[in-house]
């Protein structure tokens, strides 16, 4: 498995919190299993590495063989994720298992070629995009807003649809992050590491701009806090700050998704969309092509054609 140079770095350095000295032991065994589902499976690369080696580290203290086989058994996926119960949320309980599982299928189609087994149910996306209609109402919405609630919902907004940022991303942007190279250029967020440049979307350019400018070397988003994340740093602004009834309250995953879709539907290579993505490939994108039409006639053979000599 060929993976690129930024996500095989990750693999190479995790080390779970708190990791017990037999993490030495298992931690190459995590690595494999990582290295070969990961492509294959719609999950960043950070998330499948802390479930896994989490599930690893249980295993080894309940003192079942150290074998990945045993560690994605059903029974051994289900008797590890109820032992988390009294630690984490039961939705995340629920996201856990669902992880372990994917892997487990992956898994079995990299190394023996056998099918994933069938599901009975489609799976539920967690992140649908937002329409135009919605997304061109919450910016409204935002613009309208007093003071920091506006400058707030704007670097949501922006950060999310404009540049395709993680929660956490989102929380770490400052002003100085976003720069152009050169004068009238576009603009780039220089503080999050990918394999491209990642430009702000032309929707997005002016107003990032001016946020930039206005935050300076301070945080685009809650300026005022003290610590550069928490778990409900986002999702709490979103409950205090709800736009109207008839549209959906802000949400970074969903306006991530929506940069997503819509660079899908601008028919830009897949491979350079999960490398702006910070996506581990382009597999991951493959939950959002339902939402892509096909091309018309017209654009096909546009598209086929190429550009003239």
């Amino acid at each position: 498995m060929v993976l690129d140079p930024d996500t095989s770095a990750k693999i190479v350095r995790y080390r779970p919190r708190g990791a017990p000295p037999v993490w030495a032991e298992v931690a190459p065994l995590v690595r494999s299993v990582v290295t070969a589902t990961v492509s294959a499976v719609p999950y960043d690369v950070e998330r499948l590495l802390h479930v896994t080696g989490r599930l690893a580290l249980w295993a080894e203290a309940a003192g079942l063989e150290r074998d990945p086989d045993t560690w994605l058994r059903n029974e051994v996926i289900d008797a590890f994720v109820l032992s988390r119960v009294t630690d984490i949320e039961a939705s995340s309980v629920r996201t856990y298992r669902t992880w372990l599982l994917r892997v487990r299928d992956a898994l079995a189609w990299s190394e023996r070629g056998e099918a994933a087994p069938a599901r009975m149910h489609a799976e539920v996306n967690p992140h649908q995009p937002y329409t135009a209609a919605e997304l061109a109402g919450l910016r409204h919405w935002a613009a309208h807003l007093p003071r920091q609630q506006k400058t707030d919902a704007l670097a949501l907004l922006g950060l999310g649809a404009g540049l395709g940022l993680t929660p956490k991303e989102v929380a770490a942007s400052r002003g100085l992050d976003l720069q152009r190279r050169r004068r009238g250029g576009p603009l780039l967020h220089e503080g999050v590491k990918r394999m491209v440049p990642l430009v702000a979307r032309a929707g997005w350019d002016p107003v990032l701009g001016e946020l930039a400018v206005q935050a300076g070397g301070g945080y685009l988003f809650r300026p005022r806090r003290t610590v550069e994340y928490s778990k409900n740093l986002i999702g709490s602004w979103s409950l205090l700050h709800r736009p109207p009834d008839a549209l959906p309250a802000v949400s970074v995953g969903r306006l991530r998704a929506t940069w997503i879709v819509e660079l899908m539907r601008a028919h830009i290579d897949h491979h350079l969309i999960a490398q702006a993505a910070g996506l581990a490939s382009a597999a991951s994108l493959t939950r959002w092509q339902h939402l892509v039409p096909p091309v018309d006639d017209a654009t096909a053979t546009r598209l086929l054609r190429g550009p003239d000599r």
